[in-house]
């Protein structure tokens, strides 16, 4: 006689329609962010030459115009072909930065975190987010963080992870694309490094200067390590503003996590191997500045030891 299966096993195997469609659109708002977060970094990144026919065109204007002075022994022509030829040289050369309003891009990455906000919220989830080392994913460049429906550090187990499926039972919560993992690639492009074979005094060293002068994405960065917990303090965001705005969805500001706070968690994960939650956000009043506080946890995704038969 075949065992009836529990209400518990058909939900498993068997996921409600509902939860189906909640899938169907978490998976869409993850795209529409990783979308968002690809158009941010083609900004940043972009550069757009001068037609390079008006460079070589004035170049060899100026070297013709170097050319008759000689031949004339004209200061005014040599004066004019000097001019010349730097401007061409100048054209051919100089990159000048396309710039697109901040807001434009943030306006499209509002309503899909509204969205994880609302489904956060449906689901009546209480616990912060976990950010989990990407070695047990498939993709090393990849990330996940992990959204408990209590509080508490439990994570998924490696086999969880390595499915990597959006609804995790036990212990229940979700598993969604971090939003700042696409700055996190960006940070290792710019550094010319993988954060997994470097350790934490590397970051403490180089995200500052990375952050202020190569990407200016802010104006001041400080990083201290203590024991388990990581100090940041943040002066003068480009995300600012788009952070103050998310500090009216409490799922994404202190569970989920802003594109800056994220790509730091992320950047933290990959170097130390273990969980990183976000303890603690404070904002300054003005809003221009921000303090978080990292907690490094202790990994429980291990897979569990196969002992060997006598």
């Amino acid at each position: 006689m075949i065992p009836k299966m529990s209400t518990t096993d058909e939900e498993k195997n068997n996921p409600t329609p509902t939860q189906a469609n909640m899938q169907a659109l978490i998976k869409r708002v993850e795209q529409l962010e990783a979308e968002k977060e690809a158009l941010r970094l083609q900004v940043w990144k972009s550069r757009k030459k001068p037609p390079g026919i008006i460079g070589y065109a004035v170049l060899l204007t100026g070297a013709t115009a170097l050319l008759i002075s000689i031949v004339y022994s004209s200061n005014i022509l040599a004066l004019i072909g000097l001019g010349l030829s730097f401007w061409g040289i100048l054209f051919l050369y100089a990159k000048p930065v396309q710039y697109m309003k901040a807001g434009l891009i943030d306006s499209t990455a509002i309503a899909s975190l509204t969205t994880i906000d609302r489904v956060l919220a449906d689901l009546k989830y209480k616990g912060k987010g976990i950010y989990l080392p990407p070695k047990h994913l498939k993709d090393f460049k990849s990330g996940t963080v992990f959204l408990p429906s209590k509080k508490g550090t439990q994570t998924p187990t490696a086999e969880q992870l390595s499915k990597e499926n959006v609804f995790i039972k036990d212990p229940e919560g979700l598993c969604l694309v971090p939003s700042g993992l696409g700055l996190t690639n960006l940070y290792e492009t710019e550094l010319g490094t993988d954060f997994s074979k470097v350790d934490l005094a590397y970051l403490e060293r180089n995200l500052p200067k990375l952050l202020i002068e190569g990407l200016e994405i802010v104006e001041d960065f400080e990083m201290k390590v203590k024991d388990n917990q990581i100090y940041v303090r943040i002066q003068g965001s480009s995300y600012a503003e788009f952070c103050n705005k998310l500090r009216e969805f409490s799922n994404i500001c202190g569970t989920f996590g802003c594109p800056l706070c994220s790509s730091i968690a992320c950047a933290l994960t990959r170097t130390t191997g273990k969980p990183i939650q976000v303890a603690k956000t404070a904002h300054s009043p003005d809003g221009k500045g921000l303090r978080i506080l990292f907690r490094i946890l202790e990994d429980q995704s291990k897979p569990p030891e196969i002992s060997q038969a006598p």
